[in-house]
């Protein structure tokens, strides 16, 4: 019996052996892919990798732009914050001078300055913002007492203690006001 079996194994063998060597080829080429699918999937992954790149780098610029631009924001505002006492003082100054005599040199030398002021606040791109009448909005405006006026509408206000100014959306300062009928 053990001779039997033997001799079952060597004719397997035999039969693999005999077979033609174009089977054995058509076999190796169907396992391995080509060179060009090769080079085409490499192709593919490096397309994939810039494209991925690229988006990044697209992204990465949108993202410092804008962070330059809020940066200017805020170093402008908070320079800006600092001569608003000085603008404050020059509107006070000028108010002061209705309906009383006062060298004409000296009036026109101090209504120059504020122009300049307003000007160079303009250039800046800083909003003066908030007028008697305005509505109350709490975003903006920094109520400090409220009143009772017919003449107004319900939450306007009716007496302004100090401009608010902005940039953009950015609040500098807000408007210190007297709210009318809340």
């Amino acid at each position: 019996m053990k001779k039997e079996k033997k001799k079952p194994e060597v004719e397997e063998t035999e039969k693999v052996e005999d077979q033609p060597e174009e089977v054995k080829e058509e076999e190796t080429k169907v396992e391995e892919p080509s060179e060009e699918d090769k080079l085409k999937e490499e192709l593919k992954a490096e397309k994939e990798k810039y494209l991925r790149l690229y988006a990044e780098y697209d992204n990465y610029r949108k993202r410092t732009s804008a962070e330059k631009l809020q940066i200017y924001d805020d170093a402008t505002a908070r320079a800006v914050k600092e001569l608003l006492p000085m603008a404050d003082s020059m509107t006070n100054a000028l108010a002061q001078f209705e309906g009383k005599e006062v060298p004409e040199e000296f009036k026109k030398g101090m209504e120059m300055i504020a122009q300049q002021l307003k000007q160079s606040f303009e250039k800046l791109k800083v909003e003066p913002f908030c007028e008697v009448g305005d509505t109350f909005d709490p975003e903006l405006h920094n109520a400090v007492s409220m009143t009772e006026d017919e003449n107004l509408p319900q939450n306007s206000i009716s007496a302004v203690y100090q401009k608010g100014y902005k940039i953009g959306d950015k609040i500098i300062r807000h408007a210190m006001v007297v709210v009318a009928n809340a």
